[in-house]
């Protein structure tokens, strides 16, 4: 049994709490998790968003039990959530599950650089706002004939593929960030690009993106 002590119980409610939101888009939702040191990364992927969304944990030591230098795994979202103890500090990692394809491609970890032209985060929150305010208005004037899957679909690609100032971000992955509580009101900002990927970074979590149209260039697979 492989047991995480986490850096306090604000970092265990924080960790139990993006678990619960990734399993409220998914009830089978896997996580991977990155473990060195006392660092651990989570990945998940919210199916609504096709982004990927990063939680940092910090661990008050290295993990126990069965691993020397590193961890890898990926594993039930669920059966994480249910092992995390907020008053302890501790997580049990469970067993590993097959992982979904997304999985096995994860952003580089490295060579990261700013991009310029991110705006401001009330400016972010009222853009994702106004975007939700249109797919309600939009598919609220749609016939019981037209109200279709297709067509709600269509309409929520159009609204979130739009992209965010001048930058190449979709707006999903700022309207992701918002849904999974990494866009809070305290705490900067930060537009990162790496080969084909695009990283909005907070103080609560990343959401990475691959730019369209550049197919698998650059990716870390591991």
């Amino acid at each position: 049994m492989t047991v995480l002590h986490l850096a306090d119980e604000g970092e265990a409610a924080d960790l139990a709490a993006f678990l619960s939101r990734l399993l409220h888009y998914d009830r089978g939702a896997a996580v991977r998790l990155q473990a060195a040191g006392t660092a651990l990364a989570v990945f998940g992927r919210p199916p609504s968003f096709e982004v990927l969304a990063i939680r940092a944990v910090r661990l008050a030591k290295p993990y126990e039990n069965g691993l020397d230098a590193t961890l890898d795994v990926t594993v039930s979202a669920g059966e994480l959530l249910e092992s995390v103890d907020e008053t302890g500090a501790t997580a049990v990692v469970p067993g590993a599950v097959t992982g979904p394809p997304w999985a096995g491609v994860l952003p580089p970890r490295g060579g990261w650089r700013p991009v310029p032209g991110l705006p401001a985060p009330e400016a972010l929150r009222a853009m994702v706002g106004a975007g939700v305010a249109e797919f309600r208005d939009r598919t609220g004037e749609l016939t019981a004939e037209q109200r279709t899957r297709a067509e709600l679909d269509r309409i929520g690609r159009e609204i979130w593929s739009r992209t965010v100032g001048d930058t190449h971000l979709p707006v999903r992955a700022v309207h992701a960030a918002q849904s999974l509580g990494f866009l809070r009101a305290a705490g900067e900002l930060a537009l990162l690009s790496s080969g084909a990927w695009l990283r909005l970074r907070t103080p609560y979590g990343s959401i990475a993106v691959r730019r369209a149209g550049l197919g698998a260039l650059d990716v870390s697979v591991r």
